[in-house]
């Protein structure tokens, strides 16, 4: 038996081998089941901290977060010392980061429009942002001002009036100074010390320290994400996020050691991240397992790295590019490298994905940070339907219509037409009154010019 030091962390798997179809279809069903102890669970949370209000929310920042709290809110004093301690260098990053993510949000914000026609008609659609949004930003097993950023920021560029931030405290109820900095430049207004399902209700309801939002975005762990789910509908939420994953498309052009930190840089995340290479060349897939041997030996995070690669990764060997390609938009990831020749010509092809990087020079990574479209990305196979976070994520769109007399008498008759089709003759009716009394307003009219003639 290999030792874990000698194993390899990647199973290999070939398109031209028997039970390929079994094995890939596991790999492509990646979605967590948060399980009915768990949504039993949060939902309780839920119910205490939305029918106890304070008492309650607090109670449940000791019981899950571990702090014992005075006060859930951050402090003007506590947030300005917090930034105070910032280092220069990382204080400058994060600002760079954030001016970038927002240069890019800003670029095609969607504004109100309207069109009329003739007959005295027109209609539109008047766009505004949400009243107050909530952004929920992970703790634990990292640090994550960059999460802070990607949320924040696309609320920030649209205007809305207040954007709130929920955190899980340290121990000793402070947040890491790198969060509050990220908060300051990204345009949050509030932040509350909160996580967890806890977090999620007191959004979702309000209680007496923490107001109710409108839509709640971010990324969390398993309670998160079934909390979210719990009270969509009563608040909006982005999606329900799973956890991270990257697909990378890989020919022989491609460097086997850059291969293995991109799909490390995922699988680091997260146990249940999942890192998958596809490529149509036997001799990169080797190489790249060599590479993942060597590099994970000194990463801080190797533990979770080597066990989300063993159970949740995967190498698919392919017969060539294009099978490669069909296997990607099949699997519809949240990330997609395209570390090939010709990256422009293959990206093409995409079809379904979160976010795609292009060529050898653009790792995970510089998407993750800097680069300025959004890292919240649909996760699960979601990218077949769902799109990266954005500016329309924190608008509302009204339509509105307007019809003069002549717009209805010319088109009333097909609504009423219609109206009967389904069923409906009140909404017909409705019509009809309106046409009525237009049709004796113009009698009117006629017997009116009709009159003044024979004088």
């Amino acid at each position: 038996m290999a030792s874990r030091s000698t194993a390899k962390l990647l199973r290999v798997l070939k398109t031209d081998e028997s039970g390929f179809d079994r094995a890939w279809s596991t790999i492509c069903a990646r979605r967590e089941s948060a399980g009915q102890n768990v949504e039993k669970q949060a939902a309780a949370i839920i119910s205490r901290v939305r029918e106890g209000d304070d008492a309650e929310l607090f109670a449940c920042v000791k019981e899950f977060d571990g702090a014992d709290l005075e006060s859930l809110e951050v402090g003007r004093d506590e947030w300005d010392a917090a930034c105070e301690l910032v280092d220069p260098g990382d204080r400058a990053a994060i600002g760079k980061a954030a001016m970038r993510v927002r240069d890019f949000h800003r670029k095609r914000i969607p504004s109100s429009w309207e069109m009329r026609e003739e007959g005295g008609a027109y209609m539109g659609v008047r766009v505004r942002p949400l009243e107050r949004v909530g952004i929920y930003v992970p703790g634990g097993k990292a640090v994550y001002p960059s999460s802070v950023i990607m949320n924040a920021v696309p609320a920030s560029v649209v205007e809305v009036p207040e954007i709130i931030m929920a955190t899980p405290p340290e121990a000793d109820g402070s947040i890491r100074p790198e969060v509050l900095m990220a908060a300051r430049v990204a345009g949050v207004h509030r932040i509350f010390k909160m996580g967890g399902a806890q977090a999620v209700a007191a959004m979702a309801y309000g209680t007496a320290s923490v107001p109710r939002v409108d839509k709640i975005t971010g990324p969390g762990n398993i309670w998160v994400a079934t909390a979210k789910r719990l009270v969509f509908g009563d608040v909006g939420i982005d999606a329900e996020a799973g956890p991270t994953e990257v697909c990378i498309v890989a020919d022989t052009s491609a460097t086997p050691a850059w291969l293995a930190a991109d799909l490390i840089s995922q699988a680091e995340h997260d146990e249940l991240a999942q890192a998958v290479l596809i490529t149509n060349s036997k001799g990169i897939a080797t190489r790249v397992q060599s590479a993942l041997t060597k590099q994970i030996k000194d990463l801080e995070r190797a533990d979770i790295a080597r066990e989300s690669l063993t159970k949740r990764g995967a190498i698919v060997v392919t017969r060539n590019i294009n099978e490669s390609m069909d296997l990607a938009n099949e699997y519809g990831g949240e990330h997609l490298v395209l570390a090939v020749k010709d990256a422009e010509l293959m990206h093409k092809r995409v079809v379904n994905a979160g976010a795609v990087f292009l060529g050898h020079y653009t790792p995970v990574a510089v998407g993750d940070y800097i680069a300025g479209p959004n890292h919240v990305l649909p996760t699960g196979g979601t990218a077949r339907f769902f799109s990266p976070l954005g500016v329309d994520d924190f608008l509302k769109r009204t339509s509105f219509v307007r019809f003069e007399p002549p717009k209805l008498r010319e088109l009333g008759a097909e609504v009423i037409r219609l109206a009967e089709v389904e069923g409906l003759t009140g909404h017909g009716r409705s019509v009809d009154l309106r046409l009525q009394k237009i049709r004796r307003a113009r009698r009117e009219r006629e017997a009116a010019r009709e009159a003044e003639a024979e004088l």
